[in-house]
């Protein structure tokens, strides 16, 4: 009897066909068409344009009928006097937007998992929820009424501390634009990105916690010892994931938040692309700019990847 266990745990297992899982599985392929379908016409149609950035585009002739180019459009703007100030400012603005932007959340759903009261912990959790759900306008308008160089309640509480001068400009002044979209994007989307990290612990043996408690762990060993290598795996992710969009500042609100005082350090690579490919009617151009913003992208993404394969064993694919 153990010789025919072990004979069939020996075996190699039979290779499924492709139409027989097909079959098998029906359901769930039924369940994800439609992101099938929404990922096929919005994501993957619409780069049927980008040779658009090699080609002289003719509104006459259309996307396929401009003269071959190469990549004229691409040394273009690597030879403006944009380009690095463009690269110089998304950085910035991605670089802080990630180191002070990604813990947040993190330590947000450790502190929202600590919490024994059921009532009061999903009171918490729905009150840092909900500035997710304001648009992007309303976020900006709510910053314009309250950082105001007049009027304005945080701008005159932090002139009346000492914090800032008494003729600063936060709306304004080059210095202050950087801080005030990190600070405002971690308000609006911690509590929501913190949702990942909340179900992760969520899934924690509470046999760890007691043999942590029966060793005489206090609190912040059991964080350090039991919490995070739990959700660590999944903190690696969602970092390999931001990393592959490091250059993707968001233009809705960088766009809303510039003005003539402050766009020196405003003008990123997204909204760089709308002044220039959009308002200028420089279609080639700006297709150019915006594959190139994609290609530095996927180049960070895949480096990511790669170093977290190599030193957690953690990785995408």
């Amino acid at each position: 009897m153990k010789q025919a266990k072990t004979a069939a745990v020996g075996m190699p297992k039979k290779k499924v066909r492709p139409l027989k899982a097909l079959a098998r599985d029906w359901q769930l392929w039924v369940m994800i068409i439609p992101a099938i379908v929404y990922i096929a016409i919005f994501c993957y149609g619409p780069m049927y344009g980008l040779q658009l950035a090699f080609r002289d585009y003719d509104f006459s002739k259309g996307i396929t009928g401009g003269d071959w180019a190469g990549f004229k459009y691409f040394i273009q703007y690597f030879e403006s006097p944009m380009f690095w100030p463009t690269i110089r400012n998304t950085f910035v603005i991605a670089f802080f937007s990630l180191i002070c932007g990604f813990p947040i959340p993190i330590i947000l759903a450790l502190a929202i998992n600590a919490i024994k009261g059921p009532a009061w912990k999903r009171t918490v959790q729905t009150v840092v929820y909900l500035p997710y759900f304001i648009s992007t306008v309303v976020l900006v308008a709510m910053l314009q009424i309250l950082l105001s160089p007049t009027t304005g309640l945080v701008s005159n509480a932090l002139k009346a501390i000492g914090l800032i001068g008494a003729d600063a400009n936060l709306l304004g002044d080059p210095w202050a634009f950087v801080p005030v979209y990190v600070i405002s994007g971690i308000w609006q989307s911690a509590g929501w990105n913190s949702i990942i990290f909340i179900a992760a612990l969520a899934g924690v043996d509470g046999q760890l916690y007691d043999a942590c408690k029966v060793d005489g762990a206090n609190r912040w060993q059991q964080v350090w010892h039991v919490e995070l290598p739990a959700i660590l795996p999944t903190i690696i992710i969602l970092l390999i994931m931001n990393m592959g969009g490091i250059l993707n500042v968001g233009f809705e609100k960088t766009f809303l938040m510039q003005n003539s005082l402050n766009k020196g350090v405003s003008e990123v690579i997204t909204t760089y692309v709308y002044n220039v490919g959009l308002k200028s009617v420089q279609f080639s151009f700006g297709s150019a700019v915006g594959l190139f913003n994609t290609v530095v992208n996927f180049a960070f993404l895949m480096l990511a990847n790669q170093i977290s394969k190599r030193a957690a064993n953690i990785s995408l694919m």
